[in-house]
């Protein structure tokens, strides 16, 4: 039997919170079955209190050091508490550090404290000095027994990166995209590395400083439909359908390849695709998978036979790239082979993914799996040779973004986690690092009183911390990679996340807390070593903790203008927002600016069926005019007194501009970036004055997510006079 007391004890030893402050501002109690099983999911024995309180110990039992000691700060010395027990001598321990770099310090414990006192669990700090930013080894051995302990010792900045021009003081802007509907005359039909680095040209002299991306992270080239970028196979790697086929080197010769696109027929269909209002994930996918096999074996006939310098380039890809690259290539190698074999793979609202595999080849690490690299090598490196050629125009485009004098140039953006069927779950059934009985989302809350449920299996924070975070440290380091920022979406993730065990609802969650101080240590360092900004995504019911917590780590915060107003609907003046921020009118989740407006997304939602009610509908139609209303307030083109005493409501006051005209748009886009935040980020959709959202939250089959493209190509939106001008007045209000 376990009491609740115990539960409630281990579960707090486990970071389980028992109760939560949920978005009404009330306490909301977890069940006792909920912690029960997710204390079960992570490796406790809830059969019993003893059985409970037994695993508890072994789990949390005293170290002469942590598996991870940090150390914020970088300035020396560099001090490292070490728990000796009360009554021991300091004379029996000692104490050696290899850094990375491969140097070697070693000494006494009782010639290095800090003082000579302990507190009262035994814990005395040892003071060393001549340590670097880095992660280096640290072993304490106890001479009276011969144990050793090993642990990760991090020495982390205090902050993040930022650019000298943030650390200055100067206020930016750019713009925020979702790649895949840029329109171009030269594209395949969804937008490319190409299309990018047409932006990068048509913005850095403008006043641009940064184009903020979708996380452009692997999907599942066998079930292209499957298209949230926010639920991807794999957070290491690259999605190829961004590749610019006609820019990669082997295009312009290969026979094969010219002759093929240059055919009537393959022009028809590439006219046909480019030409459609939404991204045809499958053609797109047909078309370049035609082509780009070719150019694979151009590369091997002209490259890897000679042992070419652009053959060594990519060799030191794949060797850089280790086991990861290796089992991505695998696994779509092996997902091409069981569609191709007639496995049931119909369901294009869900990623096929390693659950379809045959039992033998679920595992990465199984002999079958190992056995089948041996015999499709050639396949292998063919998607190797992908990730490459997009791994390199990637580059390209931020070596072209700095070149032009762009502070920042790309800002990429980090999921919060994995489909469940992709390559990284497959691929951790060694170190089950990702808890694949559980789904991260989010608790009930106003808009959504069921809950969210994400379908993303969360890393197990005990675990990640015994493989020292390599996992994490793997992450940041595949996505700081050629740009200038990056975006970390959910970045309360850090801190805590909502755990939804399977076959549970999402009112059926938990939070479970993460060691943020250690993932935010390593967060600053690589970002200093990638010199990359960071930008932290901290919308929706944010810990108190949280705010000053991001401030202190160097993270900006993420302002939506729409959201930032007082319990009474005043809209915060954007003069009032934090430096250390990014501001943004609207996001991927929300309608455009013009859609928000007319209200388009509440019409859209009512064909759509996502209402239980009229009276719900007229109760957001209402919310939607106090909102237009306090807008224009906050433009100052309403006069409240006035207003008063003429007995208008705020619907009838704001009656007159219920109509988004060019001018209204181009008065709000402008007011958000007279703001103090470091940053603004414009949509090149709000630019456009486009109606329809790129994705309906809360719909699968309902709508088309993640496919509509932008109203016109590059080139006519940047030959347009009132897009041009408004770009002046943006790189002119931000320096104003």
């Amino acid at each position: 039997m376990i009491t609740k007391p115990t539960l409630e004890h281990v579960a707090d030893l486990a970071g389980i919170a028992k109760c939560y402050t949920d978005a009404w501002g009330d306490e909301a109690e977890v069940p006792e079955q909920t912690l029960r099983q997710i204390l079960t999911i992570m490796g406790y024995d809830t059969s019993e209190d003893a059985r409970l309180m037994a695993s508890a110990v072994s789990k949390h039992q005293s170290h002469l050091s942590q598996p991870v000691v940090v150390v914020r700060g970088g300035e020396q010395p560099v001090d490292i508490p070490l728990r000796i027990g009360r009554d021991v001598s300091y004379e029996h321990f000692s104490w050696q550090i290899r850094t990375e770099d491969h140097q070697h310090f070693a000494g006494k414990v009782a010639t290095h404290l800090l003082a000579d006192r302990r507190d009262h669990d035994g814990t005395v700090t040892l003071r060393i000095t001549g340590l670097t930013l880095g992660y280096h080894q640290l072993w304490v051995k106890d001479h009276r027994t011969g144990h050793l302990e090993e642990s990760l010792l991090i020495i982390a900045p205090a902050a993040c990166y930022k650019q000298p021009a943030l650390l200055s003081g100067q206020k930016m802007w750019g713009l925020s995209i979702q790649l895949y509907t840029l329109r171009s005359k030269a594209n395949w039909g969804i937008g490319d590395f190409g299309d990018l680095k047409q932006l990068v040209t048509e913005v850095a002299d403008k006043g641009a400083q940064f184009i903020g991306l979708n996380p452009l992270h692997t999907l599942f080239p066998d079930c292209p439909e499957f298209a949230s970028p926010y639920s991807p196979s794999s957070r290491f790697w690259l999605n190829t359908l961004y590749i610019d086929v006609s820019s990669v080197p082997e295009f312009v010769l290969s026979h094969a390849a010219q002759s093929l696109v240059g055919s009537a027929d393959f022009q028809h269909r590439l006219e046909q695709t480019r030409a459609k209002a939404w991204v045809d994930y499958t053609e797109v996918n047909a078309l370049k998978m035609t082509v780009l096999p070719l150019l694979y074996q151009e590369f091997r006939h002209r490259h890897l036979a000679h042992h070419s310098e652009r053959a060594q380039a990519f060799i030191q890809f794949v060797e850089q790239g280790g086991e990861s690259l290796k089992a991505l290539a695998v696994f779509h190698v092996l997902s091409e082979t069981f569609c191709q074999t007639g496995a049931k793979m119909n369901d294009t609202t869900q990623p096929r993914g390693w659950a379809q595999f045959p039992p033998e080849y679920q595992d990465y690490q199984s002999e079958t799996v190992q056995t089948f690299i041996e015999t499709h090598q050639e396949a292998i490196h063919f998607h190797m040779y992908l990730q490459w050629i997009a791994d390199s125009q990637l580059k390209e485009t931020q070596l072209m973004a700095k070149e032009r004098g762009m502070t920042i140039g790309l800002y990429r953006d980090l999921a919060v986690g994995v489909s469940k069927n992709g390559c990284d779950t497959w691929v951790d059934s060694e170190h089950q690092t990702l808890v694949q009985t559980v789904s991260v989302g989010a608790p009930p809350d106003i808009l959504g009183p069921l809950g969210q449920d994400w379908g993303l299996p969360p890393f197990h924070p005990v675990t990640l911390r015994e493989q020292a975070y390599r996992p994490f440290i793997d992450l940041l380091r595949a996505n700081m990679k050629h740009c200038g920022a990056l975006r970390i979406d959910h970045v309360l993730g850090l801190l805590r996340l909502w755990w939804i065990p399977e076959g549970k609802t999402a009112k059926e969650g938990a939070y479970v807390y993460y060691p943020v101080e250690h993932l935010l240590a390593i967060l600053a360092l690589e970002s200093h070593r990638h010199q990359c900004a960071v930008i932290g995504e901290d919308l929706g019911t944010v810990p108190a903790q949280m705010a000053e917590i991001l401030a202190s780590a160097g993270i900006h915060s993420y302002k939506v203008f729409f959201f930032e107003k007082s319990q009474q609907g005043v809209y915060t003046p954007p003069s009032d927002y934090p430096y250390q921020s990014m501001t943004a009118l609207c996001t991927h989740d929300m309608p455009t600016l013009r859609g928000f407006w007319h209200g388009s997304d509440l019409s859209l939602g009512q064909q759509l069926g996502l209402y239980p009610d009229e009276a719900q509908l007229e109760q957001l139609r209402q919310d939607r005019a106090q909102m237009r209303h306090g807008v224009l307030q906050a433009l100052g083109m309403l006069n409240a007194q006035e207003e008063v005493r003429a007995g208008a409501s705020p619907t009838d006051s704001a009656e007159a501009h219920r109509v988004m005209d060019p001018l209204l748009g181009e008065l709000i886009q402008l007011h958000v970036a007279s703001g103090r935040s470091a940053l603004v980020s414009i949509q090149l959709e709000d630019l456009l004055a486009m109606d329809e959202p790129v994705n309906v939250p809360g719909t699968v089959d309902q709508y088309p997510n993640w496919r509509r493209k932008l109203s016109t190509d590059l080139t006519t939106i940047f030959s347009s006079p009132a897009i041009r001008n408004m770009l002046v007045k943006l790189t002119q209000m931000r320096a104003a």
